[in-house]
């Protein structure tokens, strides 16, 4: 493999295509690569070694492409036995070099191979560098992604970061993946890292402040276009966030009648819309597919048969595969099967129940041996309610419509405004004073802060839309739309824009009910305006619950820093920001969320 963006660093690992099982339980059809790097500078270094199997064709590679110069250094970034098994034999043919790795690592080499060379060892961590010439390498620590030891490394004359296990994915290098990059990475992620999403995230913070051009994982393709791609897929993968919407089926079944359940529930599904429908049997499908389906879709649905006063065990086995990996943040609904006792939902429910942030659907499904029409109702039920946002976001982009019952879903809560400028630019920002004034006819008033960018931007347009948050609404929202301007800033740049019949953004998710709404009146309060309009549009989008400014400030915003008994000062209510000194100045507005000095209180 070629190493275009450098002069210096050279490919010297190899593919394996007789592995069945990669980690003795991961089918990988196209073989895996085992990936190994030089750094030709003043000084040489190679980056880890290969599987144990390949130690010849291994030195072969690396001599050819030393060229008769002796390497100086081996970075040992990860060590399991797939990247470490030839240290052994490195330190014998290059007798003059010094390992480098973490002293987690050199632990773990005496275990393994019963030495941990004391003599040769440069030991790095957090912050550590090793000239080479041009190239200054410097570590990064990244424990537990996905082992304690690892460290990962960042080249800075070619910006490139050497991720060890990161960024990794099933498949040699030498065949070409029709279905690109992502889905053999997302298998491999979610088998093999996705228990550990908060170190990816502390990782991912540590390489947001470094310039990357390329990526080098141990395993799979080096990465040198469309980084913004790929750091995206990870910190959303990392974040337990859906991917893409959609719903996916997993189901086991003895003799047929669940797996008709779920197959009709799929046509359903599919008969109303639903973006993406995905179906799996767990007894014969790729159980690693299925996990990954699992993490991709917004929602998934559970069907199997009640079995041993319990669940069938490949049903058991995913339900364990999925709750080991910390699975969250998602829609979940129940198809249970059994002649006699059945225990399915209850038992699936239990299992799940404990899991961040899991939504179990309204409508269960309960099948008694076969399909019938009371099961068969229950079907279209729950086909209704997982396509209801995906239903009313489609009518919206087509033909106006009012449902009271969006309404209820205003109280003292947290919503998007948004509107679009005299340009075409769409912007938003988070507002928390949305309130029906009459219902015959039905007018709604908005306060807009006059320093907010969509303030003007009403004010000359006469219209917008008020996407009312739900509950599960990541703080990311209110740094985007809360904490920076539509005047500097593109808040919606990148994305595809879906919008109601008034043209207006929607957002795509975290929102339960959207009102699209024409200014009729507008009364100056001084430091805001209030925005007096009728109701053109409004759709139910979800059943979650609206987000309020009370579960905001419990379970959204970030806690302030504890003081350390020195450190004084006040810390903004609303999003966190604090203000270092002895007194806040009493026209104090915090630079993030621009609320006065009564939305601080003092650091404790």
């Amino acid at each position: 493999m070629e190493i275009p963006f450098s002069n210096d660093i050279r490919y010297v690992g190899v593919d394996d295509h007789a592995v069945d099982l990669f980690e003795g339980q991961y089918v990988v059809p196209r073989g895996m690569a085992y990936n190994s790097y030089a750094i030709l500078d003043g000084k040489v270094a190679v980056m880890d070694t290969v599987d144990a199997r390949f130690r010849h064709e291994w030195l072969d590679n690396l001599q050819r492409a030393l060229a008769g110069r002796k390497p100086d250094f081996l970075v040992v970034q990860h060590m399991e036995p797939d990247h470490s098994a030839n240290i052994a034999a490195f330190m014998d043919a290059f007798p003059e070099a010094k390992i480098v790795s973490s002293a987690k690592a050199f632990a773990m080499m005496k275990n393994f191979y019963g030495t941990d060379w004391a003599e040769r060892q440069v030991v790095v961590g957090e912050g550590s560098t090793l000239a080479l010439g041009r190239h200054t390498l410097h570590f990064v620590a990244a424990p537990m992604v996905h082992w304690p030891e690892v460290v990962m490394t960042w080249d800075d004359a070619d910006k490139v970061l050497f991720s060890a296990d990161g960024f990794g994915k099933f498949g040699a290098n030498d065949v070409e993946d029709p279905e690109g990059w992502a889905c053999e990475a997302r298998r491999y992620y979610f088998g093999i890292v996705g228990k550990y999403g908060a170190q990816v995230q502390a990782v991912l913070k540590k390489a947001a402040g470094l310039e990357i051009k390329a990526i080098c994982p141990l395993h799979g393709p080096v990465l040198s276009e469309n980084l913004g791609t790929y750091l995206g897929l990870y910190d959303t993968w990392s974040k337990y966030e859906p991917e893409t919407d959609g719903v996916f089926i997993a189901y086991t079944s003895v003799y047929g009648h669940t797996k008709a359940a779920a197959e009709l529930l799929a046509e359903k599904l599919r008969a109303r819309g639903c973006p993406k429908v995905a179906i799996a049997d767990l007894a014969r499908d790729d159980m690693a597919e299925a996990v990954e389906d699992a993490f991709r879709y917004s929602k998934l649905v559970l069907a199997t048969t009640t079995y041993n006063a319990g669940i069938f065990p490949f049903m058991q086995t995913f339900i364990e595969h999925l709750t080991e990996r910390a699975f969250q943040n998602r829609d979940v609904a129940l198809v249970e099967n059994g002649s006699w006792a059945p225990l399915a939902a209850k038992t699936m429910r239990a299992m799940l129940e404990k899991q961040k942030n899991i939504r179990f659907a309204e409508t269960t499904v309960h099948v008694r041996s076969a399909l019938s029409d009371e099961s068969r109702a229950e079907i279209d039920a729950l086909a209704d309610e997982l396509c209801q946002g995906w239903i009313a976001r489609r009518e919206a982009a087509t033909a106006p419509a009012v449902d009271p019952a969006a309404l209820f879903a205003i109280g003292y809560g947290l919503y998007v405004v948004t509107s679009r400028d005299e340009s075409g630019r769409d912007n938003g920002c988070i507002v928390n004073t949305v309130t029906q004034v009459t219902n015959a006819p039905n007018r709604v008033a908005v306060t807009v802060n006059k320093q907010n960018y969509t303030h003007h931007v009403v004010k000359q347009t006469g219209k917008m839309n008020v996407n009312c948050l739900s509950e599960d609404a990541p703080f990311d929202v209110f740094k985007k739309f809360g904490f920076q301007s539509g005047r500097t800033v593109d808040k919606f740049a990148g994305e595809e824009v879906q919008r109601s019949a008034n043209g207006l953004a929607v957002l795509p998710a975290h929102v339960n009910a959207l009102l699209s709404l024409k200014v009729e009146q507008y009364v100056d309060l001084g430091t805001h305006g209030m925005f007096v309009c009728s109701v053109e549009e409004s759709r139910v989008l979800s059943s979650r619950p609206t987000m309020t400014y009370d579960f905001y400030q419990k379970n959204v915003k970030p806690k302030p820093p504890a003081a350390d008994g020195k450190k004084k000062g006040w810390v903004c209510k609303v999003c966190g920001y604090v203000y270092e000194g002895d007194e806040l100045p009493a026209d104090f507005v915090c630079p993030l969320c621009k609320h006065g000095a009564a939305d601080f209180e003092p650091l404790k």
